[in-house]
C-alpha cells in the first residue's frame, strides 16, 4: 500500500496543497505554524475520517470557506484506488472509487495508517480510553468480524445506559444485561488475543527503543473471579445512581510496566514518547504482518523531546518496518533516512516540492 498522490483544499491554513509522494520516504520541513502538522492531519483524515488532534469540522474548514476536500490515490499491489473526503456543515461525505457506502471503516481498510505526533504521550500518560482505542485499532485489522462485534457491544451499552436513566425495571435491564455480557465477553477475549499476538513485537520494539524490559497487563474492566453478568447484577444500584454502566470492557485498561514500575506514573517525557512509540510501531508491525502490505506512517517532528541517540533508535526502528513514511521537521534533515526522501517545503500554508 502506498499513497501516491494527495491533495487538500481549504483544510485549516492550506488553501490548496498537493503531494506527489515517494513510496518510501517523504520529508516536509518548515518553521513553526507553517502548516506542517496541518498537512499531516489532512493526510491522516483521509485514512480515518477524523482529526488526530481531536478538532471539529468548523475548526478544520479554512476561514471563509464552507467545506474542505481531501483526495488521494492509493496503490495496493497492482490496484489503484481513488479516495475522497468532503466535510462541511452538512456532514461527512466519503467516496472510494465512486462508492459512498463504506464509511470511515472503508477508509481505514484502503489507507491503514498510524501517527506519531506531539500528543502521543497520552497513550501512556492519558486515560484508559486511549489504550482501549489502541487495542481496538489492531483488532479491527486483525480480528475478523471485530468491528461488527464492537458495534453490537456499543449499541447494547447505549441502550442499557438509557434504560438506567429512564428507571427501567430489573427485568427490563436483564435483557440488555444478556446482550451486553455476550458481546462484552467476546470483545474482552478478542482484546486478550490481540495483546498476546502483539506481545513479541511489543517486547522486541521496547528493547530496540528503550533498551530495557517492558511488560503489559490487561485489566478487563470488572472484578476478576466474577462473570460479567454477575458484575452487572451486583452493580445495578450504583449504575442506577450514576446513570451509566460501570462494569464491562468499556472500563478496560492496558497497564504498562517499564523497569518494574508503572510507566504512566514514573517515566520522563522523553521516555514516555519512546514508550508510546513502542506501542505504535509494534502495532504497525503486527497489522502489516497480518495484511501482508506496508502501512503509511506519519511522523510529526520525530526529533522533539529526544536526544540524538534516542532519535537514532526511533528512526532505525521506523526504517526497519518498511512503511511508507511522511515526516515533518523544522529543517531539511534528510539524514533521518537511509536514502534521499522526497523533500517538500511549507511556508504560510503553501507547499512546494524541493527534491
Amino acid at each position: 500500500m502506498a499513497l501516491q498522490h494527495f491533495t487538500a483544499t481549504q483544510f485549516r491554513c492550506l488553501a490548496s496543497a498537493e503531494l506527489e509522494t515517494n513510496p518510501h520516504y517523504n520529508l516536509i520541513y518548515g518553521g513553526n505554524a507553517s502548516g506542517k502538522t496541518s498537512l499531516l492531519e489532512a493526510v491522516a483524515y483521509l485514512g480515518r475520517g477524523k482529526s488526530f488532534r481531536g478538532a471539529t469540522t468548523p475548526n478544520l474548514v479554512q476561514h471563509g470557506a464552507t467545506e474542505f476536500v481531501l483526495l488521494g490515490k492509493v496503490m495496493d499491489g497492482s490496484r489503484l484506488s481513488t479516495v475522497g473526503v468532503r466535510n462541511s456543515r452538512e456532514g461527512l461525505e466519503i467516496r472510494i472509487d465512486g462508492d459512498s457506502k463504506g464509511g470511515a471503516a472503508a477508509l481505514a481498510n484502503v489507507l491503514p495508517l498510524q501517527v506519531v505526533d506531539p500528543e502521543i504521550h497520552s497513550l501512556v500518560a492519558g486515560g484508559p480510553e486511549h489504550r482501549r482505542r489502541y487495542l481496538d485499532w489492531i483488532a479491527f485489522h486483525v480480528e475478523q468480524g471485530y468491528l461488527e462485534l464492537w458495534r453490537r457491544f456499543r449499541r447494547a451499552l447505549k441502550q442499557r445506559n438509557a434504560a438506567l436513566r429512564d428507571g427501567a425495571s430489573d427485568a427490563a435491564l436483564g435483557g440488555w444485561d444478556r446482550e451486553l455480557a455476550e458481546t462484552g465477553v467476546a470483545l474482552d477475549a478478542a482484546r486478550r488475543r490481540i495483546l498476546e499476538i502483539s506481545r513479541p513485537a511489543l517486547e522486541e520494539t521496547g528493547m530496540a527503543l528503550l533498551d530495557s524490559g517492558l511488560g503489559f497487563e490487561y485489566l478487563q474492566g470488572w472484578p476478576t473471579g466474577r462473570s460479567l453478568v454477575e458484575a452487572l447484577r451486583d452493580g445495578v444500584e450504583r449504575d442506577r445512581q450514576l446513570g451509566r454502566t460501570q462494569a464491562g470492557p468499556q472500563r478496560a485498561d492496558l497497564k504498562l510496566i517499564h523497569d518494574e514500575r508503572q510507566a504512566r506514573k514514573l517515566v520522563s517525557r522523553g521516555q514516555q514518547k519512546l514508550l508510546a512509540c513502542t506501542l505504535i510501531l509494534a502495532a504497525t508491525e503486527v497489522v502489516q504482518t497480518h495484511l501482508e502490505k506496508p502501512l503509511l506512517l506519519l511522523l510529526d517532528d520525530p526529533a522533539a523531546e529526544l536526544d540524538a541517540e534516542s532519535l537514532g533508535r526511533l528512526m532505525a526502528t521506523v526504517i526497519g518496518l518498511g512503511c511508507q513514511v511522511i515526516a515533518t521537521a523544522l529543517e531539511p534533515d534528510t539524514g533521518l533516512f537511509p536514502e534521499a526522501p522526497a523533500l517538500f517545503h511549507v511556508e504560510q500554508g503553501k507547499l512546494k516540492k524541493v527534491a
